[in-house]
C-alpha cells in the first residue's frame, strides 16, 4: 500500500474514533477520554502500518510489537484514571472557558485525530525500510523497551503517591520524580527515538525524526508541560519550590538551594 494512503486511512479511522469519543464526553462531561483514544489509536496505527508496510519483515515486526505495546499500556493506564477520577484539571480549565459548546469540543477532538495521523508518519518510515540492520534493530528495540518500562514506572510511582490521602495537595518526589518534574513525559519523548533507529536504511528515514521533534514541541510548549505546571502551581503550595530544585524534563540530580 502507498504509505500516504496508509496515513490517510489512519486519519479517517482516527476521525471516526474521535467522533465517538466526542459523543462519549458529551454524556459523561469528561474529555479525558481523548487521551485514552489518542494512545490507543497510535498503538493501533503502529500495528496496522507494520502489517501493511512493504519493508523488511523483522523491522516491521519490531515496529508492531513496540508501538502496539506502548499504545496498549498507556491507553489502559489513562482509562483507569478517566474511569475512576474527576475530569483532568486541564480539561476542566477548557470547560470553564468553552462550557459544553459541542462545536468547540468537536473541533478539539478532531484536532487530536489529525495529531494521531501526524505521529503515524514515523511508523510509515519504519514500515518502508527494506533493510534489516541487526545493530539498529537492537538499538531501536532497546530504546523502545527502556522507554516503555520507564514510563510505566513513573506512572506507577505517581499513582501510588496519589492513592495515599495524606499526600493530597502535595507533589510527588519519589523515585523518578526526584530527578525530573515530568519523568513520564521524558520517557514518552525517548520512545520516539526508537523509530529513528528502526528506520535507518529507509528511503523515508528523515520522516522518522518527526516523532521526537514533534513530541518535544508538544510536550515542552503546547499541550504537555505548560498545562500541567500551570495546574500544579494553582493547586499545590509546594510546587514552586519543587520547580526550583528539579529538572524540568531530562532526569538529573536535584539542585541545592541556599537559604535566602
Amino acid at each position: 500500500m502507498n504509505p500516504w494512503i496508509a496515513v490517510l486511512a489512519v486519519w479517517l479511522a482516527a476521525a471516526a474514533m474521535m467522533t465517538a469519543a466526542w459523543e462519549w464526553q458529551r454524556r459523561h462531561r469528561n474529555a479525558g477520554i481523548v487521551d485514552v483514544l489518542w494512545a490507543a489509536g497510535l498503538g493501533a496505527a503502529a500495528v496496522l502500518l507494520a502489517v501493511l508496510g512493504t519493508g523488511a519483515p523483522a523491522t516491521r515486526t519490531v515496529l508492531g510489537v513496540l508501538g502496539g505495546a506502548w499504545g496498549a499500556r498507556l491507553a489502559r493506564h489513562l482509562w483507569v484514571r478517566v474511569r475512576g477520577e474527576a475530569e483532568d484539571g486541564r480539561y476542566r480549565a477548557l470547560r470553564a472557558h468553552w462550557g459544553d459548546d459541542p462545536r468547540r469540543w468537536f473541533g478539539f477532538f478532531q484536532l487530536q485525530a489529525l495529531v494521531v495521523a501526524l505521529f503515524a508518519v514515523p511508523f510509515v518510515a519504519v514500515a518502508a525500510n527494506p533493510a534489516t540492520h541487526a545493530r539498529w534493530l537492537a538499538v531501536g528495540a532497546g530504546i523502545g523497551l527502556l522507554a516503555l518500562l520507564g514510563e510505566a514506572r513513573a506512572d506507577a510511582e505517581l499513582a501510588a503517591f496519589r492513592a495515599d490521602p495524606r499526600h493530597r495537595g502535595l507533589t510527588c518526589r519519589r523515585g523518578l520524580w526526584r530527578y525530573s518534574r515530568h519523568p513520564n513525559y521524558f520517557f514518552e519523548w525517548l520512545h520516539w527515538f526508537a523509530y529513528v533507529a528502526l528506520a535507518v536504511g529507509s528511503p523515508l528515514w528523515a520522516l522518522a525524526w518527526l516523532g521526537p521533534a514533534a513530541m518535544f514541541l508538544f510536550l515542552r510548549y503546547l499541550s504537555g508541560i505548560p498545562w500541567t505546571e500551570t495546574q500544579a502551581l494553582r493547586t499545590r503550595p509546594d510546587y514552586a519550590e519543587y520547580q526550583r530544585r528539579t529538572s524540568m524534563l531530562i532526569p538529573w540530580f536535584p539542585k541545592r538551594i541556599r537559604d535566602e
